[in-house]
């Protein structure tokens, strides 16, 4: 039976119907841009579809969705009593990429077991997410927050952020640091030590840009900065991007049609750069749908939070939509040359196993929290 934004079912289960048709929404427009973005000319004048990798990613979403399917059945009461323990096995397994992990790239991101590759760092997303809507939950204080009050969530933060910086994956480091403080954004804190915690923060982008960032990271931002500099060289990504993007026009050149794509021109098409991929397809019209969508299941968790049962609920349902807030905008700013190439995936969109399982499991949370208004 039908009862507003919600069909319930016998037993008493109501599914979020809005969140749900999103979710598929968002899902089914990644599968269709992938087959598009994987169907290239990687040869003079010979074309080859990636049929594995297009093939790979709907086998990901079937994982991922019946993974969503088991968490949003579990009330996600039960995962405050574990937060702790899940944030325990996430940093035991950051750890462990110093010791098991695969070299791809320069970095040491994922695990290999035998064919089978995976990246702590996403999963380990969700895990923060559950520890630090945890500690909101309690912390039982009414007035504004100090830094002092503040440690113990800066020091769950920071052992993440290091781990994965050390791997080194900046992207990442960025992705936890700015979920995590969208959620404790829902603590009062007084404002002069919001400000100071502003000036340390100055003072220590100097020193981490002399002593903690890799020389390719600093290439990408001064590239960024300058970005007529080098275009054949560490510019070559960001600018066939923007050019894609700009050949979409209004409408696109069609599905399939896009001239920078099908010849091979944009870089990781099929993984940091897809939007420039959609956008040349689908043109500003199918962009705006896509980044519409994407804004509605961000919007969405903020109406879902709003509507908890508890703080730990609502702490969730923010922590949920800031991670998609926070992929998106980066992955997409990236892409249209507003921000530095980062190498964060789109949620959905992007080619990854350990990327689509992770986001459709915090969709799942998410879910877990709205059936449960």
């Amino acid at each position: 039976m039908a009862r507003g934004d919600r069909i319930s079912f016998r037993g008493g289960i109501q599914i979020d119907m809005p969140l749900l048709l999103a979710i598929v929404a968002v899902a089914t427009m990644g599968v269709v841009n992938l087959y598009s973005a994987t169907s290239v000319y990687v040869e003079a004048g010979k074309r080859a579809a990636l049929a594995d990798i297009y093939v790979s990613q709907v086998y990901w979403f079937v994982v991922g969705g019946l993974l969503a399917m088991l968490i949003a059945a579990i009330d996600y009461r039960h995962f405050e009593r574990l937060a702790y323990f899940f944030y325990a096995g996430g940093i035991i397994s950051l750890g462990s990429v110093f010791v098991l992990g695969a070299d791809i790239r320069g970095s040491s991101r994922w695990i290999q077991i035998g064919s089978f590759n995976f990246q702590p760092s996403e999963f380990t997303k969700i895990l923060l997410i559950l520890v630090i809507a945890k500690y909101l939950h309690d912390d039982p204080k009414t007035e504004p927050r100090t830094l002092f009050d503040l440690a113990p969530a800066a020091g769950l933060i920071g052992l993440p952020v290091a781990l994965v910086m050390a791997q080194p994956d900046l992207g990442t480091s960025l992705i936890y640091l700015l979920t995590a403080v969208s959620m404790l954004a829902m603590t009062k804190v007084r404002t002069r030590s919001v400000f100071t915690l502003v000036a340390v923060a100055g003072s220590v982008i100097p020193l981490a840009w002399r002593f903690v960032l890799r020389d390719y990271q600093k290439n990408r931002i001064t590239s960024f900065l300058d970005p007529e500099h080098d275009k054949t060289g560490i510019g070559w990504h960001a600018f066939q991007s923007r050019t894609a993007i700009g050949n979409g026009g209004l409408t696109g050149e069609g599905f399939m049609q896009g001239t920078q794509n099908q010849f091979g021109f944009i870089p990781d098409q099929f993984s940091d750069f897809p939007f420039a991929v959609f956008a040349e397809d689908w043109g500003l019209l199918g962009s705006t749908l896509l980044l519409a969508t994407y804004c509605f299941i961000c919007i969405w968790a903020v109406h879902v939070a709003s509507q908890s049962k508890d703080r730990f609920g609502a702490a969730v349902a923010i922590g949920v939509g800031a991670l998609f807030f926070w992929h998106t905008v980066f992955n997409v700013g990236m892409a249209v040359g507003l921000l530095p190439v980062v190498g964060i995936t789109l949620p959905l969109f992007s080619y990854g196993g350990s990327s689509v399982v992770t986001m459709l499991m915090g969709l799942g949370l998410l879910m877990s929290v709205s059936m449960r208004r």
